[in-house]
């Protein structure tokens, strides 16, 4: 008996190893790209870096008026078997295109030794960016793409996609990296939590009677005081080689202004095509 249900559950293993062998193989074949650090992306070197430089600063200053991200990336090809739609719809929740309020991003992503090219659009930017308005772009870039003149498609993508959405949403004229990276915001941040902080300790020593000036209105030192009673000169200061600095980062080619995502996401809307 037992033999026989051994040699019955045989192929039912086999089959088992088959497909997760198969399953293993397709996330193996597969590789999303990371999220981009600027707006505009050669990675392939196609289009002239002076112009790509441009490019990257208008769509970082379009964001500062707008809020809308649009992101343009330029690869050698997919590192999937999975279809053209389906690779830039996760590789833009992936990244997170848009502010997470308003799914106000797209994505105009090109491989150029498989001659393809997709607009995805986020949620918030389909009533503007239609996917006919997005087919339509797509056959504006042919032309260009035909002729070797990638640098003449790309500058005529960004036009056309900043064009359509325009007056959709207002910004707060600065990107959503520089706001992460704003150190004045940091400071009023770091210097709210102190106060709070130095409240809090002085509302619980008070309770406690260890007020820290005594009936005069002279200052108290007593040992096991709070840190904050004690002399700025005595605390720690901040060294000469701390602050809010960093190196600038870049994406493809150059530097620059730098994307950062916000969460956005996509419903799928845009449009395909090949030259």
């Amino acid at each position: 008996m037992n033999v026989r249900t051994s040699s019955w559950l045989s192929p039912l293993r086999l089959v088992s190893v088959i497909l997760a062998l198969a399953v293993t193989a397709v996330f193996a074949a597969e590789q999303l790209p990371e999220k981009p650090q600027r707006f505009f992306n050669d990675y392939t070197g196609v289009v002239d870096r002076d112009v790509g430089d441009s490019l990257n600063e208008r769509l970082a200053k379009y964001e500062r008026e707008s809020s809308n991200q649009l992101v343009v990336v330029f690869y050698s090809r997919m590192m999937t078997d999975s279809s053209l739609e389906d690779y830039c719809t996760r590789a833009f929740e992936k990244w997170g295109v848009g502010r997470a309020d308003r799914d106000n991003g797209a994505v105009l992503f090109v491989f150029t030794e498989q001659h393809k090219m997709r607009i995805q659009t986020g949620y918030g930017l389909e009533a503007s960016l239609t996917d006919a308005e997005c087919f339509r772009i797509i056959e504006g870039m042919k032309p260009f793409f035909r002729a070797g003149n990638y640098t003449g498609g790309a500058s005529f993508a960004v036009s056309a996609m900043i064009e359509a959405t325009v007056g959709e949403y207002q910004g707060t004229g600065k990107t959503l990296a520089e706001l992460e990276n704003d150190p004045q915001l940091w400071v009023m941040i770091l210097f709210f939590i102190f106060i709070l902080l130095t409240v809090g300790l002085q509302f619980y020593y008070k309770l406690r009677g260890d007020h820290l000036y005594d009936s005069k209105g002279r200052r108290r030192a007593r040992a096991g005081q709070p840190w904050y009673n004690r002399s700025w000169s005595s605390s720690a200061s901040w060294s000469s080689g701390s602050g809010w600095g960093g190196g600038s980062s870049s994406g493809g080619r150059g530097g620059g202004s730098s994307f950062s995502g916000g969460g956005g996401s996509t419903g799928g809307g845009g449009a395909s095509g090949g030259w």
